[in-house]
């Protein structure tokens, strides 16, 4: 019975799809009478199945040999497209985080969106993504995997315009979906090109074509950094990383998935293409800059930031960075296991806030203070969280940066830098959160402020629960490093950045006696941080006015010359018409005239060659 389970994993994405359909009679207000709360039910009852289906496959999995299940989905002349499933204990175990959190999203989200009609509409969504993601980890084909990051480009989209009826909305989710676009374009010009070169897109066929493969450096070179383009998107990396923080204008529960499991699908595919992005040395060496550029300057994005919601999806940002410095430097289990303590640490940061923004109706850190006596439970579920993101001994992310910074010690040691900064920077920027919403004195917006609903605390506290376990887990795993083996200048170099950073943040934000809002000595430095370093303006000034430019000379071009030529065609057409017309008189005269006319000109067009 556990072995068929384990067989028939393929089916956890169809109970979330189920849960979705189910749901459907709800959403154009069919059943009126119960309102649209069962939706909501429906789709918990299918992702508690799709968990418990999870756990006991991964249970029977656990130690064993990976399985590989293959059915034909097209086969035509010599294409030949098949949908491969693989079943091994690190697939499945990413599919209980995904339905876990997924359970904890829609638990959240019964006191997050209590008073919303949208629930039919919104459970679906999230039960499209939660689909979507369990189909990613399972497929072992580069192809479906790219099918499956469209639906989920797809339900971000809708997610994040939930409330269309608010521009910022609007906006948002329009941005959000072009700017995952472009990546994806690129993406899909490397999934084909890859075709003919290696004759698969099973995972474990093109690892082994990139082990014998003799194909030119700049061709794998240019197919390398396209299949980065499409990660690089998702991950909300430079250039592409803008997104993300419009993405806020979206529920805060759909937050806990997109700003965990949802951004990190990206990494996912770049580290089961690993193989292939090792033929190119170029490709790994625009990893490393990309994730180095992107989690510093996430980093000081983020504590110059007021509004709560994009402070933290700038920190989403940097650590998403430093996942890519992981992959760039062929630290694949250890970019997973990054992944892995990073998700808890920030679904539990993302609880904690949520419940403070419903409650107080604003997301601006400037009018919030004294929650610490109102909401201790809120509190103290944002400091394990915080303590789990960074490098603070003993939670989870402590391990998974030690581990990363120490190998990177061996290999390349200016990455070690990048890793302290960021580090530092988020350590400081979560403290500085910390510090202006639950520390210091009650303002008017926070004065009444209690604890939200049970569905709010419950999934915090549950989370709360498993990060504090996180390291335990890793013991009992087999995964977790020996403490004798490591590195200690490394981990007390990465502790002492978390403690300098959350001092400092502690002491400026904690102090009466400094004035607040904090001000930098240089204004213009200030606003260069507050507004995301000038990189919209920068696009606004350059990518977007070249194609608008471009845009108005192809329109000019079309309106004036190709529908001008048309016009003009139309117009004599309709001239010689209406001068014909009137020769259809019925009189023979003027039908030998108009003979004798076509015969002269004839005539004088044949003389005119000679002539000339």
């Amino acid at each position: 019975m556990i072995e068929a389970l384990s067989q028939t994993i393929w089916l956890v994405p169809l109970y979330a799809l189920l849960g979705a359909i189910l749901a459907l009679p709800w959403s154009p207000g069919i059943i009126r009478e119960t309102g649209p709360r069962p939706s909501g039910y429906v789709n918990l009852l299918m992702t508690f199945i799709a968990l418990i289906h999870s756990l006991i496959a991964l249970v029977e999995t656990w130690g064993k040999p990976t399985k590989y299940l293959s059915c034909s989905w097209l086969h035509a002349a010599d294409l030949n497209i098949t949908f491969d499933i693989e079943i091994s204990t690190i697939t499945i175990a990413a599919l209980v985080l995904i339905t876990g959190l997924n359970l904890l999203a829609q638990i959240y989200a019964i006191g997050y969106m209590e008073m919303d009609w949208g629930w039919a509409r919104f459970y679906s969504l999230l039960a499209l993504f939660e689909a979507g993601m369990s189909t990613l980890v399972l497929c072992n084909s580069l192809f479906f995997s790219y099918v499956v990051l469209e639906i989920l480009t797809l339900g971000t989209y809708l997610l994040i315009g939930l409330w269309f009826n608010q521009s910022l909305v609007v906006t948002g989710a329009r941005d959000a979906f072009l700017t995952k676009r472009v990546g994806d374009l690129i993406l899909l010009m490397g999934v084909v090109a890859l075709l003919p070169l290696a004759g698969t897109w099973n995972y474990n066929e093109l690892a082994a074509w990139a082990q014998t493969t003799t194909i030119s450096p700049t061709t794998a070179t240019l197919l390398c950094l396209a299949l980065i383009a499409g990660p690089l998107g998702k991950c909300a990396q430079f250039p592409l990383h803008l997104w993300l923080d419009e993405a806020m204008e979206g529920p805060m529960p759909a937050t806990i998935l997109r700003n965990t499991i949802v951004v990190s699908t990206g990494a996912w595919v770049l580290i089961k293409l690993q193989p292939v992005l090792a033929l190119s040395d170029l490709a790994s060496t625009v990893m490393i800059v990309v994730g180095s550029v992107t989690a510093i300057g996430a980093g000081l994005i983020a504590i110059a930031q007021v509004d709560i919601k994009r402070s933290l999806s700038y920190s989403v940002s940097a650590y998403m960075g430093l996942v890519f410095i992981a992959v760039g430097t062929q630290q694949d289990e250890t970019a997973l296991r990054l992944l892995l303590t990073y998700a808890i640490a920030m679904s539990l940061l993302v609880m904690s806030v949520g419940g403070v923004v419903l409650n107080n109706i604003s997301q601006d850190l400037t009018q919030y203070g004294g929650l610490w006596s109102r909401r201790p439970i809120s509190g103290i579920c944002y400091l394990v969280g915080a303590a789990s993101l960074v490098a603070f001994p003993p939670f989870g992310c402590f391990w998974t940066l030690t581990e990363m910074a120490d190998h990177l010690w061996l290999t390349h040691p200016i990455l070690i830098i990048v890793m302290l900064v960021v580090n530092g920077l988020t350590a400081f920027s979560i403290t500085r959160e910390f510090s202006l919403i639950f520390g210091g004195k009650p303002k008017p917006m926070t004065v009444r402020s209690p604890e939200g609903l049970w569905a709010l605390v419950l999934p915090m506290m549950i989370t709360m629960g498993f990060a504090l376990h996180v390291p335990i887990l890793l013991y009992q795993w087999h995964i977790l490093p020996v403490w004798e083996a490591l590195n200690v200048t490394v981990a007390g170099s990465l502790t002492l950045t978390s403690l300098i950073g959350a001092g400092t943040a502690a002491y400026l934000y904690l102090n009466d006696d400094i004035p607040k809002p904090i001000q930098l000595p240089s204004k213009a430095l200030q606003n260069f941080f507050a507004y995301d370093l000038y990189t919209a303006k920068f696009y606004r000034m350059t990518i977007v006015f070249v194609v608008g430019l471009v845009s108005q000379v192809i329109s000019w071009f079309d309106r004036y010359l190709v529908d001008g030529v048309i016009n003009l065609v139309g117009l004599a057409t309709i001239f010689g018409g209406e001068t014909l017309k009137y020769n259809a008189s019925g009189q023979t005269q003027f039908y030998f005239l108009s003979i004798f006319l076509g015969v002269i000109l004839f005539v004088g067009m044949i003389f005119s060659n000679f002539i000339f």
